[in-house]
Order: C-alpha cells, then structure tokens, then sequence
C-alpha cells in the first residue's frame, strides 16, 4: 500500500476522482437492492466497480477485499467506504456509508417503532416466524463460513474450541479472548498460504500518514476510554455509545457474526430477547449491512436514549471503529499483506470466528427461536434451510415467507 495511485492501480484514480455526487448515487443505488449479506455484497461492488464502472482493477478489488477482511467490523462498508474515499476524497467516504447504510437503518426502525406500537410481543406468531427464519439464516452463515475458512483439521480444531470456549464461559469478553487466542494459535500452529501476495496487486489510495496514525489513535483512545466514561457517569448514552462502540470494533468477520457480541451488551440490558432475535430476523429482509441491526436495537431500547435519538446513536457508534480503522490501515496494508505471521494468524482468526458464530447458532438463536417455542418452529426453521441452502432462495424472501407462515400458523 503506498499513499499515492501507481500506473498497476488500474485507471489511474488519483489522476481522474469522481465526485460525491457520483459516490452518492451508486451506493444509494446498491444500498436499495444490495440484499443476501456482505458476501453478496462484494459480489455487487465487484460488479458495480470493477466489471461496470472500471474504478479499479480486479486484482486491486481483491487486494482491498484483503484487507477489510483483516480487520475488524463489517467488511462490505468498510470496501465501500474505502471506494468512496478512493474516488472522491473523505466527502466521497462519508457519502458511500451513509448512501449504503441509510436505507437499512431506515427501514429497521420503522419496524423498530412499530414493534413498540404493537406491545407485547411474546405470542405473536409472525415474531416466532422471524425467530425461526434467524436459525436457518445463522445455519447457513455457519455452514457456508465452515466450507471456506475451516477447510482442513487444524482450522476446524481451532473453530471447535472458539465454541466450546464460549459456551462454556458465557462472558460479554470471551468472543474476543476466542478471537485473540484464535490468532495467536493460527500464527504459531498453522501453514501460510502456498500463493503469496505481488505488488502489482495493491489497493492505492492518498491517505496521509499523519491522517493515518490520527485515526489508529482516536480508535484506541475511544476503545479505552469509552468503558471508563461509562462506569463514571453512569447516564444511559454513554452507556449505549460504549456498548456499540465495542462491537463494532472487536467483531471480526462482520455480518452475522456481530450478534453474539450485539447479544451479549444489549439482552436485556436494553431489549427483551424476543425483541431482539424479532429484530434479527427483520434485518435479513432488508438491503443493506447487517451492522445496521444496531439501529432497530437504539430505537428498540428500553432506556435512554432510545426512538430515533437512540437509532442514531446505534448507529454512529457500531460504524465508527470501521471507518477510523480503514483510514488507519491503507497506508500500512502493503507491509502487513506480505507478513507470512500476519496470513497466518488472519487463517486462525477466521477459523475462530467461525466457532463463535457456531455457539451463537445455539444460544441465543436455536434456544430462543426453537426451544422456546416448539416443534412447529423446528419445522419452520428446517423448510427455512433448505430453501436458503438447497434451493437458493434469497434470504430476504426466506425471511418474509418465515413471518408470513408464522403469523398463519405459530
């Protein structure tokens, strides 16, 4: 990674930016229709930037896609926030969050304030048929997670004891330990990659150094210092920012993986469990980043802030970590990426990431969605499955279909 664009960068963006209007309205664009999960998410911006638009090259996106997927937080946003900062500037990097996000969060709140408008939600069946259409969605995540990052025996032995320890140790802090432990196992116990990275592969882009080291400060001063600030003043929004503050940045792997961390700081804290799996299962239906759940939670909660004020909060907070670590890291990127230490314990981080979304499968989401419920949500859950998994049918339908058929029927 250098700080300035290079002839191997592909069209040479440094010498042609875009504008935020442009960055706007094409992340308005995939924040509209983006649906499926990150995966399907870079899928969409490969098709969009690289096929479509000729932004970058393909071994450039993929150089980028390495690297979000290295660090914390929802890897789909953070590309995107990245191409935005590529083409446009900071301007352009704010526009592609919020033009990719804001659909999402939008339509999560409103089912946010319509939840509360209901009531009680404990026998309502369209909510047992989100729950159930969460367990199918985390059992496929898990298993297609399963296929490409625990490959072979070492990584599937280290994504078993990430679950076993964090069933095991129900605390809001194992995720992290596992994660940590995880890397720490991958780069002592496991091979490099057979493939190397080359340098004409690299992501460019001008982030200044001083720039960089401003962000990586502001990230770990806000990480220390927000739990202080909480304990000290003990008001619900500092409460609240610290909470979110520290999903969104501790999470690796983004996406799915974010709800046990997310469960763990808010049930039921600020939301009841049934609220929250309810929430779950409304975000798979929308556009958009699945780190935009921690909106429906702000509006959701039970305390203060909460509505829209609450929403807002959410959702600044969890996102936070992922834009100062992407300013952060690019200048640095090109060093880390050719560290065989660094692939390795990336390979081992991956793995256990993979066990910890396995625990989450079976607490809270198959207790609450299932063993709370009954047999009639196992079959919902199983019919669910097999639609994702077998017959490919978009989650965001599954999801639907889930509520439709437990409004009718649970």
């Amino acid at each position: 990674m250098t700080e300035h664009a290079e002839d191997d960068a592909g069209p040479a963006v440094s010498r042609h930016p875009g504008t935020v209007a442009e960055v706007f309205l094409v992340f308005l664009r995939l924040g509209l229709t983006s649906f499926g999960g990150p995966v399907a998410h870079l899928a969409y911006f490969r098709e969009a930037f690289v096929t479509r638009r000729r932004w970058l090259t393909e071994k450039a996106y993929a150089d980028l896609v390495g690297l979000c997927q290295f660090l914390p937080g929802p890897a789909s946003s953070q590309v995107g926030m990245a191409l935005g900062l590529q083409r446009a500037g900071y301007p352009g990097m704010i526009a592609a969050w919020f033009a990719f996000t804001m659909p999402s969060v939008v339509l999560l709140v409103a089912f946010a304030l319509g939840v509360q408008h209901a009531g009680d939600l404990t026998e309502a069946g369209w909510i047992d048929g989100l729950k159930a259409a969460a367990v199918a969605v985390v059992a496929h995540a898990v298993l297609s997670m399963a296929k490409a990052l625990t490959p072979d025996a070492p990584r599937a032995s280290i994504a078993a004891a990430a679950m076993v320890l964090v069933l095991l140790v129900p605390n809001p802090f194992i995720q992290v330990v596992a994660i940590l432990a995880a890397g720490v196992i991958g780069a002592l116990w496991l091979r490099p990659p057979e493939t190397g990275p080359k340098p004409e592969d690299a992501f460019t882009v001008r982030v200044s150094r001083r720039a960089s080291w401003t962000a990586g400060a502001l990230f770990a001063a806000l990480l220390a210092g927000l739990p202080i600030l909480a304990a000290a003043s003990g008001t619900g929004l500092a409460a609240m920012v610290d909470s979110f503050y520290r999903a969104g940045a501790l999470v690796f792997g983004g996406g799915h993986v974010v709800l046990p961390l997310l469960q763990a700081e808010t049930v039921p804290a600020l939301v009841d469990p049934e609220v929250f799996l309810a929430g779950y299962g409304a975000a798979q239906a929308v556009p958009g980043p699945l780190f935009t759940f921690a909106g429906f939670l702000g509006a959701s909660s039970t305390g203060t802030p909460t509505g829209l004020a609450g929403a807002a909060v959410a959702v600044l907070a969890i996102f936070a970590p992922a834009a100062l670590l992407v300013i952060a890291a690019l200048p640095f990127w090109e060093r880390l990426r050719s560290n065989t230490s660094a692939q390795k314990a990336l390979m081992g981080v991956n793995a256990g990431v993979v066990g910890i979304l396995a625990a989450a499968l079976y607490t809270p989401v198959f207790t609450a969605g299932v063993l709370e419920v009954g047999i009639e949500a196992l079959v919902l859950a199983v019919l669910a499955f097999v639609a994702l998994n077998s017959w490919r049918v978009p989650a965001w339908a599954v999801v639907l279909a889930a509520g439709l058929l437990g409004w009718v029927l649970l």
